[in-house]
């Protein structure tokens, strides 16, 4: 099958990243797809601390799944209700106290796009476990009522083992997974994949980000996760997980990353997040016709834990 035709879950994708007085967000670089208009409305902002939904995040100090555009603090609600956008997802990156970038999803309420994008926090009842401060699930409501139920302990399920680990966890066949809680929930619901991301602004309490792809609109056309080797001299790709095969990008794989060479190299030189494909200067020789990729780095207290790649 053609991967270049699979839809994928989220539609748009973003950077913003602090100013030169870091007092403001100023658009970093995005993928927007045929959304032309509202790549256009969005190059020309700004957000200050606390404004729209990456001045939110920022603030906040953790990830926020804006379900409801109309009535809130979101300053594109025109724009992206004409292009379709129903729900944006904001992820701060910090080293330390200092925000380094944060990256914007949308995703669109259409019977074509399934999927469930999720927020771990510590439950107010119990320290030690683990519930969905809030989601965005798409066409998939019984799914969601399941999901906003439940309180994890930690080291159980994907969120939970992120949470024990510190470390992405990426969980393949999720359906068959005795590690996932919501096994029987996620077959009907049509997930076959997740993976847990920690999102770090307090040492040691991170907020858990969980991606659920579904077989027809996957999160992305692959997803890997790059942890430093041992000796802390190149990054090793710890796994690596698409729906279909891709020579290129199970070759790239094998490959070790050098800090500051390419794109991951690079994510591990600045701590910032990038996004490629998006000029044809940015073309990634290393991943031919997968080059637009998103890679965020997982840092905590100013040290990088690992890069999650999305490839588009």
């Amino acid at each position: 099958m053609n991967t270049t035709s699979m839809k994928t879950f989220i539609k748009v994708t973003e950077i913003w990243i602090p100013d030169k007085e870091r007092t403001q967000l100023e658009f970093g670089s995005g993928l927007y797809g045929e959304l032309i208009d509202f790549k256009a409305d969005s190059e020309q902002l700004t957000f200050a601390y606390n404004e729209g939904l990456p001045g939110k995040a920022w603030a906040e100090g953790h990830p926020i799944v804006l379900t409801e555009f109309e009535h809130s603090y979101f300053k594109r609600t025109i724009a992206a209700k004409s292009a379709g956008l129903t729900c944006g997802i904001a992820i701060p990156i910090f080293s330390g106290d200092f925000l380094m970038a944060v990256v914007v999803f949308f995703c669109g309420d259409d019977e074509d796009h399934a999927g469930a994008i999720e927020v771990w926090d510590k439950s107010l009842v119990s320290k030690n476990n683990l519930k969905v401060m809030n989601g965005y699930y798409g066409t998939l409501k019984h799914f969601e009522t399941i999901s906003k139920q439940l309180s994890i302990p930690k080291g159980h399920g994907l969120a939970g083992q992120a949470w024990e680990s510190g470390m992405p966890i990426l969980v393949e066949d999720i359906g068959q997974a005795t590690t996932f809680i919501r096994t029987q929930d996620a077959q009907l619901a049509g997930i076959t994949v997740g993976i847990g991301i920690p999102v770090y602004n307090n040492p040691n309490e991170p907020y858990i980000l969980a991606f659920l792809s579904a077989k027809a609109t996957p999160i992305a056309k692959r997803i890997q996760i790059w942890i430093p080797n041992k000796e802390g001299t190149q990054l090793i790709c710890q796994q690596g997980y698409s729906k279909y095969n891709n020579d290129l990008a199970k070759i790239f794989e094998t490959l070790p990353v050098t800090k500051g060479i390419g794109a991951l190299g690079r994510v591990w030189l600045t701590g910032m997040p990038i996004i490629t494909g998006n000029h044809e200067t940015d073309y990634n020789p290393e991943l031919d016709n997968l080059s637009k990729m998103l890679a965020i780095p997982v840092i905590e207290q100013g040290r990088l834990k690992a890069i999650v790649s999305f490839l588009f």
